[in-house]
């Protein structure tokens, strides 16, 4: 009997929402960096084993929004969790929980349905009494299907939350063949490496205000060539020249890292081109949002 759960990866900002979703899948198909608010839009990541399949999805991190961008992402958290079987809740393994996380507590009582909390980064938690204080504070705010300390750093009991995350299937169809990794389209995937090296290579702002088009992506006859142009788009002409670089050395690198993971994911050589362009505070107008592919509908 085939088994299925669809599963929402929700919690704040840069707690490690798709480090996690990339260390259970056993391939990364959503980016990371040190950066808040990296992920801007829901990714779909499947794991099949067996006659058991989980259908994860990568939320955003649930903040308060200060751009129409950022209402999106909001809004992708909220319909997420009211369209799937359970949540993986995920926070830090120290601090005060937030307004956000509080918010995200009692949405999961409304709804009654089965959370896992997660608390990762436990590897930079040394001492097991602050994390056991932990567990023991934010399990008495709800009634947690299981919780589980984790590290996506280290991979640190990640089969104990795999055994959990199991446990929430119920008998059901799969909803995508067995080798499926995701539903992200290759355009989608490729684009957001792209952004992924300017989030890790830009300081402070600057990567926040960036979305990449991939304007042609084909692959060359009788050769394992692709051909791939992007155009990096940025708010401020201030912006477009440190995105550049002097004499272009800041785009090199941005394109270089790009395109050696964009080869190790299309399993081809990969001739990438990029251009920068500017579109004035694009965050805040709903045309170019959804040009992007980052609308998220109401």
């Amino acid at each position: 009997m085939t088994k299925t759960a669809f599963i929402a990866i929700v919690g704040c900002p840069n707690v490690g929402k798709s480090s996690i979703l990339n260390r259970l899948l056993g391939q990364k198909i959503a980016i990371v960096s040190d950066k808040p608010q990296t992920t801007r839009t829901r990714i779909t990541g499947i794991l099949t084993e067996g006659e058991t399949q989980l259908v994860f999805t990568d939320t955003p991190g649930f903040h308060r929004p200060r751009t129409k961008l950022g209402e999106n992402m909001v809004r992708a958290v909220t319909e997420s969790i009211g369209d799937v079987d359970a949540c993986l809740f995920v926070i830090e393994p120290t601090g005060e929980l937030r307004e956000k996380e509080l918010e995200l507590i009692e949405r999961f009582k409304r709804e009654k349905m089965p959370v896992i909390l997660c608390i990762n980064k436990v590897d930079t938690v040394p001492e097991k009494e602050k994390l056991m204080a932990r567990i023991l504070d934010v399990s008495q705010r709800c009634d947690f299907a299981a919780v589980v300390p984790t590290s996506a750093k280290t991979g640190d009991n990640f089969d104990a939350l795999r055994e959990e995350l199991f446990k929430l299937a119920e008998p059901s169809v799969h909803f995508f063949p067995e080798d499926t990794l995701t539903d992200q389209p290759e355009r989608v995937i490729v684009a957001e490496i792209l952004r992924e090296k300017m989030l890790r290579l830009l300081d402070k702002e600057i990567p926040h205000g960036t979305a990449v088009s991939i304007e042609k992506m084909r692959e060359r006859e009788d050769s394992d060539l692709m051909d791939i142009d992007a155009v990096i788009y940025c708010e401020k002409e201030s912006h477009k020249g440190i995105i550049i670089g002097r004499q272009g050395a800041m785009l090199k690198r941005i394109s270089t890292r790009a395109r050696e993971d964009m080869e190790r994911f299309l399993c081809c050589r990969v001739n990438l081109q990029c251009w920068v362009k500017v579109k004035e505070d694009w965050r805040n107008r709903e045309g170019l949002i959804r040009n992007f592919g980052l609308e998220t509908k109401a």
